[in-house]
């Protein structure tokens, strides 16, 4: 089961049971089901505080993902996302916040699907699969 929270910010995903099918099938073709996946929007603030507390970052980012899965073809997890970075990061890009969040929502599941992006070759990969799925919507 997809869910959607909010932390500390009101924040309201345009077209959710559209959005939920979206992912479904975006894991189902990276060979995966999904049990349970939570999404959690938050300000800048509450995710740098995560980044610290959990990872011991001291910076802003749009997202993290934390795999909770047990199964080899079953992803799992908890995906916090700051709306903040969302919005600023769509200003940057020259794109609407709504397609930069389904952007972001994608990056999330990708990671839980085994995709990474910490080498320059990694990043080109999760980028054109992130632009791949959000064509798709």
């Amino acid at each position: 089961m997809i869910r959607f929270f909010n932390e500390d910010v009101t924040y309201k995903l345009p077209q959710k049971q559209a959005t939920r099918l979206w992912l479904k099938r975006q894991a189902e073709e990276e060979g995966y089901a999904v049990g349970d996946l939570n999404y959690i929007f938050c300000s800048d603030e509450y995710l740098l505080q995560v980044n610290k507390d959990y990872l011991q970052h001291d910076y802003y980012t749009d997202i993290i993902t934390f795999d909770q899965s047990d199964e080899d073809d079953k992803i799992e997890g908890d995906i916090f996302i700051s709306v903040d970075r969302v919005i600023d990061n769509a200003k940057q890009h020259g794109v609407s916040a709504d397609q930069e969040m389904l952007r972001v929502l994608a990056h999330g599941l990708l990671h839980l699907c085994g995709y990474g992006d910490k080498t320059d070759e990694e990043v080109v990969t999760m980028r054109a699969k992130e632009d791949e799925w959000v064509s798709r919507l």
